[in-house]
């Protein structure tokens, strides 16, 4: 995924924020949790370009191992099972949730290593061609581009249609006190 992360990012999170709201946690830190974390498995770039030169490619770093985001789902919600303070544990269960959406995003056309660290085989949905040059243009032209594009659409019109709300069911009152 070239563009999609992000925008795929905002939508889980701005549709998980209404079951969210009661825990208390402001929106928008729900919204950066949610987002840092759709985008977080790509801070593996940094290392890719300034360190690695390239050598390896950049889903074979730890960062892009599906066990590490799964394991952090499974912890952030324990957490937030056994959490007086829900709110916070919110934050890292959106974070966790959009770490292993990125996974899922990234195994449509990108090589995910789901077995890492102990199986050293990539697996992938679909392939994409190399036909043209400079490489990134095979992705732009591919039919798996259009998901992306409708992704940012989506998130586009979410942004600019639906503010993010809680329902007034799920804030916190005397009559409807949090767990």
């Amino acid at each position: 995924m070239f563009i999609g992360h992000l925008p795929a990012g905002y939508v889980a999170t701005r549709l998980l924020y209404r079951r969210f709201a009661r825990t208390g946690v402001m929106a928008k830190y729900f919204m950066l949790a949610g987002m840092f974390g759709a985008i977080a498995p790509d801070l593996d770039m940094f290392y890719f370009y300034l360190i690695d030169n390239r050598q390896h490619h950049h889903h074979t770093y730890w960062p892009h191992y599906p066990v590490i985001w799964f394991s952090l789902l499974a912890a952030t919600s324990l957490w937030f099972g056994l959490a007086r303070d829900k709110a916070r544990a919110a934050l890292g269960l959106v974070f966790a949730l959009n770490g292993c959406l990125h996974m899922l995003l990234d195994s449509i056309v990108g090589d995910v290593w789901w077995l890492a660290p102990w199986v050293d085989q990539p697996y992938v949905l679909f392939t994409v061609q190399a036909v043209y040059t400079p490489w990134w243009l095979n992705f732009i032209l591919h039919w798996s581009f259009a998901l992306e594009l409708a992704l940012l659409a989506w998130a586009i019109y979410l942004w600019r249609c639906k503010p993010v709300v809680a329902p007034a069911s799920a804030m916190p009152s005397a009559d409807n006190p949090l767990d």
